[in-house]
């Protein structure tokens, strides 16, 4: 049996070996697993912040997207000696996570065939507090993007009214990932809670363009999904690759840029090009640590805000309310 030829690379000053670049990933494209690296390297000045320190659950194609894939959670001990891990603790195991912090780490996954890089939404030092609220806009047909967007708008107005800014980013897909980046003093629980009585309010507002159903058979409209802020569950990163025809890529966009925007043209082949002349436009996901705390008082929560341990956090303070009317305070 002829051994599988080895590239060595250095990368970063990290050295590792790759194989197999002439596999086709994408086949309707041509793409192939050795493209798959060179993105991952081209984009990682952009796309490493928004994994440091995370835990990522990783989904792998060895054989491209047509071929079987499986989800990939614990590093084997065959990993370069380099690459970083977290152990973490579940009810009847543990897992030795990734985490993604270098250059040379994200071509040694594409290496492995992951095609998809799904970051926690908390971090290593806190795993029990997200960053930021997610809420995941999934068109069932025959709604598609273009339905997903506006309801993106409502999301975006709902927020607004309490001061909060949110991010918009494609799925990679047909649907919208709305990002609300804030301070550490919630758990995914009271970040659940809240981002369900959110959808709550819009799907009542709008029971005809959006769902709350959780069956993907009985959903019409985009169904508003809070349960992606479930512990442990993850999207797909920015500037994940998905495996999907044409190699689209979860992209952040601008709010002006959202209306009439193809989300396929972002894939593989342009987002790099993209990201020099734009720069990271999810860039404030990562500072912008804003307080969902009055707003989650005026929907009837009841947070037990408590700050991340020996943390000082620049919070944004929101303006008042004019839409709901919060009361008094507990």
């Amino acid at each position: 049996m002829t051994p599988t030829p080895r590239t060595p690379v250095t990368i970063g000053g990290l050295r590792l070996e790759l194989t197999n670049l002439d596999k086709v990933f994408w086949p309707g494209e041509g793409y192939t697993k050795g493209d798959l690296i060179d993105y991952l390297v081209r984009v990682a000045p952009f796309l490493l912040p928004h994994l440091r320190n995370r835990p990522l659950n990783l989904t792998r194609y060895p054989d491209g997207i047509d071929g079987k894939n499986f989800y990939q959670k614990d590093v084997p001990e065959s990993a370069p000696e380099w690459v970083s891990t977290v152990r973490i603790a579940h009810t009847d195991h543990e897992v030795n996570y990734c985490l993604a912090d270098s250059p040379a780490t994200l071509a040694w996954l594409g290496q492995w065939g992951c095609i998809e890089i799904h970051p926690w939404l908390s971090r290593v030092d806190d795993l029990d507090r997200p960053d930021y609220a997610v809420f995941d806009l999934d068109p069932s047909p025959p709604a598609g993007f273009a339905q997903a967007v506006e309801i993106g708008f409502v999301v975006r107005r709902t927020l607004s009214e309490f001061g909060l800014r949110c991010y918009p980013k494609t799925s990679g897909a047909t649907g919208l990932h709305i990002y609300l980046p804030m301070t550490r003093r919630y758990t995914y629980k009271e970040v659940e809670t809240f981002v369900g009585r959110v959808a709550d309010v819009i799907h009542r507002v709008l029971p005809d363009r959006t769902t709350r159903e959780r069956r993907v058979a009985a959903r019409r409209g985009i169904y508003i999904d809070h349960l992606q802020n479930i512990k442990g569950k993850t999207l797909a990163s920015v500037y994940s690759p998905r495996p999907h025809p044409g190699a689209p890529v979860s992209t952040p966009v601008g709010w002006e840029e959202l209306r009439g925007l193809d989300p396929r043209t972002l894939n593989i082949r342009t987002v790099p090009a993209r990201l020099m002349e734009l720069g990271d436009l999810f860039a404030p996901v990562l500072s912008d640590n804003q307080d969902p705390g009055p707003m989650m008082r005026a929907l009837g929560l009841r947070p037990q805000a408590t700050a991340h341990p020996g943390r000082a956090e620049r919070l944004s303070r929101p303006r008042p309310p004019t839409w709901f009317s919060p009361g008094p305070e507990p």
